[in-house]
């Protein structure tokens, strides 16, 4: 042990602590803001999870419903559901079908505003009759929902009319008029391109004179529209935006006649310095895994890394485009899965033509899959823990597993492939840049062949750019440190399959 504490530099002690304290104050600011508030399942929702914040004790209160994004979940919105619990309302919260936790897929027709609409519409109002019936419920209702969630929640309000406030955060103006919903706040980024003028366009449907900011009619008559830009956010950022959580509650408090003090909840800054300090922390403890004592190859030839890097990026969306992938019960993950397994056989077969993919030895072989081992626990137990907890649901229900299998079928094989193109880390970073470019560049000719079927992965796009900043920089760390890029290639790539299996929404078409 005391040998495995001597390998660190004074920089990497000076890291390792910083990296510990960071999430230590983080863990302790974010656990704050749940002290006093009980969370606890809602019964009588039937399959969808739903989870009530409200403060232990608590007399009978409005119920705000809580309603997420697309590939969002409960714990997604748990600034809104804290903040709001903190001021006395009980915050209902849950996972749409095919999200989260939630075991059932999502259905319909994707391409009919009355297909998959009505069936997320029929149970947002399943979970507010079981909410209702609660007794910590005093029979007045609210929804709140961001992006997807607030088409939703627009929709049903319009339906319901034991609504009586409606909030859309990141929200387009369909379904609005004049009148419908009863009592709209309207709350998207400033940074927010084509929706930064949506709130707008929905207040001067009731005043065409009206400006940002401005309140048109009275909430506590049922009449009320607001509409406002969150500063310095954008489409995720808003969620959260302490701005657009101080417009929410006193919209609710004008809305229910009550009137709510202190701060709102603010953990956006808390989330990204714990998780910050998680990948930070995995630069002193790379350098505690010994070395291989095998000399670093020559690299590859600057003519060769540039077709092994530029040939899959091509051929394979060409090859795939006549075939049609639907094994997984999950939007565009089995054609990603394919996609992924193809284009890392492609560059792992051509390193291997050139005699860049060496035998180790058994003893090596097993210090690789060792040290894969020790990389996917800390990105998926370690890191996957602070996600779960305080970001979004990353622990699967079971049916996940046999998708989480099959994106690492794929995923495994390119990160493995992408760890040797980059060495661990110890390529130029132009060679990086050309190498991950030019799969994200994959994808789009991929969508673009196939608009229609594939659209969906240009949200994935933003996805995989975050995993290379953030965890290809953390496999580099490794890599350099212990001079084995496939262990790092190999653990990332479970964690990267882990990472998409339980975010992708599931759906199944009927």
């Amino acid at each position: 042990m005391i040998e495995l504490f001597a390998r660190l530099t004074p920089m990497r002690w000076i890291v390792g602590i910083a990296a510990l304290v960071a999430i230590a104050v983080s863990v302790w600011q974010l656990e704050a803001e749940r002290r006093g508030v009980v969370i606890a399942p809602v019964p009588g929702t039937g399959t969808t999870p739903a989870t009530v914040y409200r403060l232990k004790g608590a007399p009978p209160a409005p119920v705000v419903i809580v309603s997420h994004g697309f590939a969002g979940s409960r714990q997604l919105m748990q600034a809104w559901s804290l903040t709001l619990a903190r001021a006395g309302y009980a915050a209902v919260a849950f996972d749409y079908e095919g999200h989260g936790r939630n075991p059932v897929p999502m259905s319909g027709d994707l391409d009919s505003p009355e297909g998959t609409a009505l069936l997320l519409m029929a149970e947002t109002r399943r979970v507010t009759d079981a909410a209702l019936a609660q007794p910590w419920a005093d029979g007045r209702v609210a929804i709140l929902g961001h992006s997807m969630g607030s088409y939703i929640a627009v929709r049903e309000a319009r339906e319901d009319p034991r609504i009586a406030a409606t909030i859309g955060i990141a929200a387009a103006n369909d379904s609005i008029t004049a009148t419908e919903p009863p009592n709209l706040l309207m709350i998207n980024g400033a940074w927010e391109t084509r929706l930064a003028e949506a709130p707008l366009e929905a207040l001067r449907l009731a005043d065409p004179e009206a400006q940002l900011g401005d309140t048109v009619g009275d909430p506590a008559t049922g009449t009320g529209r607001r509409a406002l830009l969150a500063p310095d956010v954008e489409h995720i950022g808003v969620i959260w935006s302490p701005t657009a959580l101080r417009e929410t509650r006193a919209w609710l408090d004008a809305t229910f006649g009550r009137t709510s003090g202190g701060p709102v909840v603010e953990i956006g800054g808390w989330i990204a310095l714990l998780l910050v300090g998680i990948v930070a922390l995995a630069w002193p403890l790379a350098r505690m895994r010994g070395q291989t004592e095998a000399p670093r190859p020559a690299p590859l030839p600057r003519r060769r890394f540039l077709i092994v890097a530029l040939l899959p990026a091509v051929a394979v969306p060409l090859i795939l485009a006549p075939f049609r992938t639907q094994f997984l019960p999950v939007l565009v993950a089995d054609y990603l899965a394919v996609h992924f397994a193809l284009y890392g056989a492609m560059v792992l077969a051509l390193l291997a033509w050139w005699g860049e993919i060496r035998w180790a030895g058994w003893r090596e072989i097993g210090r690789i899959l060792a040290l894969a081992a020790l990389v996917a626990l800390y990105t998926i137990g370690v890191f996957g823990f602070a996600m779960d907890r305080y970001v979004t649901s990353f622990y699967p229900i079971p049916i996940r597993g046999l998708i989480i299998a099959a994106m690492a079928v794929g995923a495994v094989p390119y990160m493995l492939s992408d760890a040797l193109m980059v060495e661990g880390g110890r390529a130029p970073v132009w060679r990086s840049l050309v190498s991950r470019g030019a799969f994200l560049v994959s994808l789009g000719i991929a969508t673009a062949l196939d608009f229609h079927r594939l659209f969906f992965l240009l949200l994935i796009l933003p996805i995989i750019l975050i995993f290379y900043l953030l965890f290809g920089t953390m496999g580099g760390w490794i890599g350099r440190a212990t001079n084995r890029p496939a262990g790092v290639g190999l653990g990332l790539g479970l964690f990267l399959a882990w990472a998409l299996g339980v975010t992708f929404p599931m759906f199944q078409a009927v």
